[in-house]
């Protein structure tokens, strides 16, 4: 299935803003040739015909979860990168605060240890910053490692960060892309405190959106957004979840020029609060699932080039744990497998072009994290590919989940697209609703 030379035919190749017929050859890891028409030049070339469905480059998901090392019960690097890979998502980025914390360049590295052993999809990880670790942070090497993160509200163990003079210092001392959580703790403390005191932990979940506010979001970001201004540091904020907020950021600097960048993730942009009852705790996310107000600015945002990058914010946690009551169900769910699905369907009610989803989930992220020969369709690039037929329905099931929870916010729901074949360097990983374990995944290097 994997020979080194393969050649995919008859695809509409979606690459830079524009969509043309065309063949593409692949020797082992590496796109060789883009044309009109390829014939092969040796019996040993495998061919796929892509029978005139898109093929876009692989997406590139800037924040995930995978919880490993230390939370395994809910998932690992094997399992959600599986599950990515059969969302067309062939790179990830995951986040630090996993157990142990990823807070000393030991800890780092042992999770790029595991990684290369178990991840079916290309791989970095984020460098959790916290109130006393500047001595690591400078010990990193940014061609290297992803980036920095910082959680500037509801964090895990002790890497909130919530001492001014710290956060000062890490702005100003690092290079580096600073990814940062905002919501404002003192807010959410106060308004979680109030509604606990009305309703004990039987909170209705429609309140999180309430507690978690508008006002906790937009007061953390803007303070984000104004040290980024004062030191000079290259900002990019996760995951907005308000229109409010959208207003922070401009679209009049090309990305690879702003220093202050901008992403939404695939629920915040798919449910709204009207949502809850119907979802309850499994559309529990933080920042929260706010208003279908929220929602049409968000995408205005999107669109008009606000907001730099979607991802997902894939986050499991078990079943059992999800089924807790408010104040005990943990926030966050798994996205990974049905974001690009999500994102095919707006496309089909002609809210966004699929050259602007690849745009957001696929060149964006390559450009803000400065990701090295990929993130686009160009010889000379690795061929990270995903074959898309926009037109082959099927339905969310438990059967077909990827996801070691074994859940989805998205059960029941029908998608018109299918992703059919990933490639990652060069490798097939997935065919329709089958993954191979070929071991081609590689650790991410940044062009800085």
């Amino acid at each position: 299935m994997n020979q080194k030379i393969k050649l995919i035919k008859n695809g509409r190749i979606v690459n830079e803003g524009q969509i043309f017929k065309g063949d593409i050859l692949i020797e082992g890891e590496i796109i060789k040739e883009i044309a009109p028409s390829i014939s092969p030049k040796s019996p040993n070339v495998h061919v796929f015909d892509a029978e005139n469905n898109f093929i876009i480059p692989g997406a590139i998901d800037d924040q995930v979860h995978f919880r490993e090392p230390g939370l395994t019960h809910k998932a690992n690097i094997e399992t959600e990168s599986r599950a990515a890979v059969a969302g067309g998502i062939t790179t990830f980025i995951e986040m630090p605060n996993t157990n142990p914390q990823t807070t000393t360049v030991e800890k780092l590295e042992e999770k790029f240890e595991i990684a290369s052993k178990s991840s079916y999809a290309n791989y970095s990880f984020m460098f959790g910053g916290t109130n006393d670790n500047l001595d690591e942070i400078l010990k990193l090497d940014p061609k290297k490692v992803a980036g920095l993160k910082l959680f500037l509200g509801s964090s895990t163990g002790n890497m909130l960060v919530d001492n001014p003079e710290v956060l000062e210092k890490i702005f100003s001392s690092t290079d580096l892309v600073i990814s940062v959580h905002c919501e404002d703790e003192g807010t959410i403390r106060k308004n979680t405190q109030d509604y606990i005191a009305k309703y004990g932990d039987a909170i209705p979940v429609k309140y999180h959106p309430i507690i978690r506010s508008e006002e906790a979001c937009y007061l953390s970001s803007s303070k984000a957004i104004e040290l980024a201004k004062k030191t000079g540091a290259r900002l990019h904020v996760f995951h907005l979840s308000t229109g409010k907020e959208t207003d922070l950021f401009t679209n009049k600097i090309p990305l690879k020029d702003k220093k202050i960048t901008a992403e939404v993730c695939v629920h915040h942009l798919w449910f709204t609060d009207e949502d809850y009852d119907k979802k309850g705790t499994f559309i529990k996310w933080n920042p929260a699932v706010k208003t279908a107000a929220d929602r049409s600015k968000l995408w205005e945002a999107l669109l008009d080039d606000r907001i730099d990058v979607i991802a997902t914010d894939h986050a499991p946690h078990t079943l059992e744990e999800k089924q807790n009551s408010y104040t005990k169900a943990p926030s966050g769910g798994p996205l990974v497998q049905h974001a690009l699905p999500a994102l095919l369907e707006a496309y089909h009610n002609e809210k966004i072009t699929i050259e602007k989803i690849v745009e957001k989930m696929c060149h964006n992220p390559a450009i803000l994290f400065d990701v090295e020969k990929r993130g686009y369709i160009k010889e000379g690039y690795y061929a990270d590919l995903v074959i898309v037929n926009p037109n082959h329905p099927w339905t969310v099931k438990k059967e077909n989940l990827m996801y070691k929870c074994g859940w989805s916010p998205f059960e029941g729901t029908t998608f018109k697209s299918r992703i059919s074949h990933t490639f990652v360097n060069g490798a097939l990983v997935y065919k329709n609703f089958k993954t191979y374990d070929v071991g081609a995944a590689k650790r991410l290097t940044f062009n800085r």
